[in-house]
């Protein structure tokens, strides 16, 4: 590896370290770094959300961080700063950015739904273009990386926009219990030594990797990419065009942090995180695992390798919706045949329930509903 690169990794297992049982955050954090892309954090009170970019954005050495906590009564002026007193005395309507968002290097957007549309079309510029735009006031932010995070997903279609313009979307959940001792002994730690010298990497540094990642070949996964898109598509998974070209970045972003020039199939992981709704966590879960998993290549990304067994319960739900949705009267063609993709992700779920008696009576239900398939042909 690069020294860059392992710099970069350096960094990340500071961050790994410090926050026990949140690697998968950690190193999609990283990832979004690598590639220039933002990144959700979704989850309840206290499972170190804010902590964890906190850190990250600290290792940045020469960069300025930004961090705000929105509310419903959040102004312009609170992120984007107030207009220069001195410029409008002369004429002139400009922003005064000194220490606001325009001129971080980091930024962490916490309860992020809670923008209202004052300053929700600014926001959606500078997340999507990395620009900040003030009537005929234009300027290029040198944002690294931009992270929000919410307790709650968006209810509002107004705000659909916006959390669409986070590629990268990651549940934070609280650390199993086999987990909690650590935990307490690595927070205890942290506060020993909030002081202590940590490993960083410079802002340059970050963003000559990012353009190394535009480098990074992916023609060996190009139609392996294409084909699962087309199957999280039929699944009901909406993936526009916009975005699915955009993941590409990610999959660059895992190829260069393990060190390598080209993707491999193991670099698709990250596509177990684009969800929109909870519903959709398992389902991509199950649909990547199968694509991914016979990925052997030596330099693979570690969380590849990281399976999280389905709840049977669940698995058994959504068979019995396609059941139903199979006996519709007068279903049509194209409706059956999403039924039966829908159905084989199912199987592949199945296959990973951990609990054989729960798994023996899953499949059992999957296999009646291929016999009433195979009956109406």
């Amino acid at each position: 590896m690069t020294p860059d690169i392992t710099r970069l990794n350096a960094v990340l297992s500071y961050v790994k370290e410090t926050f026990v049982g949140k690697n998968d955050v950690v190193d999609l954090l990283g990832i979004c770094l690598l590639a220039r892309e933002n990144a959700f954090l979704y989850g309840p009170p206290g499972t170190a959300k804010s902590a964890i970019v906190r850190t990250l954005a600290r290792t940045v050495k020469d960069g300025k961080n930004f961090e705000y906590l929105l509310t419903r009564f959040t102004e312009p002026n609170e992120i984007f700063g107030p207009f220069d007193i001195r410029k409008l005395k002369e004429g002139e309507l400009l922003t005064n950015t000194e220490g606001m968002m325009p001129e971080a290097a980091m930024v962490f957007l916490d309860e992020i739904f809670n923008a209202n549309s004052a300053i929700l079309n600014s926001l959606l510029m500078a997340l999507n273009e990395k620009m900040f735009k003030r009537g005929k006031e234009s300027k290029r932010l040198p944002a690294l990386m931009f992270v929000g995070a919410s307790n709650v997903l968006p209810e509002d279609e107004a705000l659909n926009a916006l959390f669409d313009r986070f590629l990268i979307r990651v549940m934070v959940e609280n650390v199993q219990p086999d987990l909690l001792h650590q935990v307490l002994l690595a927070g205890r730690k942290l506060e020993q030594t909030a002081d202590t010298e940590i490993p960083g990497i410079t802002s340059d540094e970050v963003r000559q990797l990012q353009d190394r990642c535009r480098a990074v070949d992916l023609n060996p996964i190009y139609e392996v990419y294409l084909n699962t898109i087309i199957s999280l598509r039929n699944t009901g998974i909406a993936i526009s065009d916009r975005r699915a070209v955009k993941l590409q970045n990610l999959i660059a972003a895992s190829a260069l942090i393990c060190g390598r020039t080209a993707a491999t199939k193991s670099d698709l992981w990250i596509l177990k995180h684009i969800w929109d709704t909870e519903e959709q966590i398992e389902i991509l879960e199950g649909i990547v695992n199968r694509v991914i998993e016979s990925d052997d290549h030596p330099q693979a990304h570690p969380q590849a390798t990281q399976q999280k067994a389905p709840d049977p319960e669940e698995v058994m739900k959504d068979v019995k919706a396609l059941v139903e949705k199979w006996n519709t009267p007068q279903i049509s063609f194209e409706e059956q045949n999403v039924v039966k993709d829908k159905l084989r992700y199912l199987q592949t779920r199945c296959d990973w329930i951990r609990q054989g008696e729960k798994k023996q009576f899953v499949q059992e239900e999957i296999d009646k509903l291929w016999q009433t398939m195979l009956q109406s042909v």
